[in-house]
């Protein structure tokens, strides 16, 4: 009896032994094999830049109802109507986020034929709607819709799913860079007509950018940089008000530039300086006071740099190269895991965002000439949030799909 007593305890307490270190194995097997489902560090990279752009189009905006252009708006009338912007687009991108990638491949030459028949609309008059000389929005009621910034979208997806099937002939002239190329003269035909040269450079750095990360022929592409400078100087050569651009770039502080095409930039300058190392305080700029115009839009980086200094202006840039250095190294993670359309994607919003950076920020500082484009995620302008927007989303999908092809599993 004391035998059996004693088996009896000997077997529980190795069992418990045993349920105690399956248990102890199973709880650290857990913690170390845990892997995030998304960036996070992106993500918190995006929402401030977000979070920035709002208190600064809030700031820049507020004195905007005490002029004539806005007499009949109130204060508050751009910060709500960029509030519901932010609203509408984190709600686009949040259902972009759900739609798998391969989709997209699907879709590209669908949506980007649509966006060519939405720059075709534009110019009809009754369906685009003018604004200072420019026609490039579609007016649906709650928001101008400006089909250019779809088109820097759509240009992303369609130039991967080219360059992925058409990866044989990228070395021929003809099958590989003639029908890319015909697509942008069409595109840029069509944005020149707006006119809107900003988007269109944009767009070809996206398309042709791409066209080199998919492993173009060096020589074509050189060939292709040479022509892409040739023709810009033949467009600004032909065009009287691009050619005052671009003197008035020149030399800004002339005095037949500065009250007239280079008085946006002699006022950023100013906006600039009196900003120095960290700002006159939030809230603080005088060149928002009806100096500077478009300080909510394309020119914010002033108010910026104005009201938070070279320290808020370092922070703008910082947050930007993140996001361009995790979409590049999300791409390269494609491309490892054999993912080659979802990988030039990536690669192409790191374009995408980065070169619109870049150009806003030197148009700003006068270290290119004035172009009328916007700083992404940070300026007042529904369809350029809303397409920024859907680029997170589509650039935080593929990051989600590669963290699942690491662990193991299937798409």
């Amino acid at each position: 009896m004391n035998l059996n007593r004693f088996w009896n305890y000997s077997r529980g307490g190795i069992t418990g032994f045993r349920t105690g270190l399956r248990d102890a194995v199973t709880g650290v097997e857990q913690t170390r094999s845990r892997m995030m489902e998304y960036d996070q560090l992106l993500v918190w990279a995006v929402v401030s830049l977000a979070l920035i752009g709002l208190v600064m189009v809030y700031s820049a905006s507020i004195t905007l109802a005490d002029g004539p252009k806005y007499k009949n708006y109130s204060s508050n009338h751009f910060l709500i109507r960029h509030l519901i912007s932010l609203t509408i687009a984190t709600v686009v991108g949040l259902c972009v986020f759900r739609i798998p990638v391969k989709m997209w491949d699907k879709l590209a030459p669908i949506l980007f034929g649509i966006t060519i028949l939405l720059l075709i609309a534009v110019l009809i008059p009754g369906i685009g709607k003018g604004v200072n000389g420019a026609r490039r929005w579609i007016s649906f009621g709650f928001m101008n819709f400006q089909p250019s910034e779809l088109m820097k979208f759509a240009v992303v997806i369609f130039a991967a799913s080219y360059t992925v099937q058409r990866q044989e002939y990228l070395h021929s002239f003809v099958k590989g860079l003639v029908p890319m190329g015909v697509a942008v003269m069409i595109i840029g035909a069509l944005l020149l007509w707006q006119p809107d040269m900003g988007a269109f450079v944009v767009i070809a750095l996206i398309a042709f950018g791409i066209l080199f990360l998919g492993g173009i022929n060096v020589k074509l592409f050189g060939g292709l940089v040479v022509a892409g400078i040739t023709s810009a100087a033949i467009i600004i050569a032909l065009s009287p008000f691009r050619r005052e651009r671009i003197f008035a770039f020149l030399d800004p502080w002339a005095a037949d530039h500065a009250a007239n095409k280079g008085y946006q930039l002699t006022h950023s300058l100013m906006a600039f300086g009196r900003g120095e190392w960290f700002g006159t305080g939030l809230g603080g700029s005088v060149e928002k006071l009806h100096y500077l115009p478009e300080a909510h839009t394309d020119f914010i980086l002033a108010v910026i740099g104005e009201e938070l200094g070279f320290a808020g202006v370092l922070v703008i840039i910082f947050l930007f190269y993140w996001i361009v250095r995790r979409a590049f190294l999300i791409g390269r993670t494609s491309l490892q895991l054999d993912r080659s359309f979802a990988g030039l994607v990536a690669k192409g919003i790191g374009i995408w965002i980065g070169w619109q950076a870049f150009i806003n920020m030197a148009v700003n500082l006068g270290l290119l000439p004035t172009k009328g484009l916007t700083l992404p995620l940070i300026s007042y302008g529904g369809s350029g949030i809303l397409m920024n927007a859907v680029a997170i989303g589509v650039l935080l999908k593929i990051d989600y799909e590669n963290r699942v092809l690491m662990r193991g599993g299937k798409l």
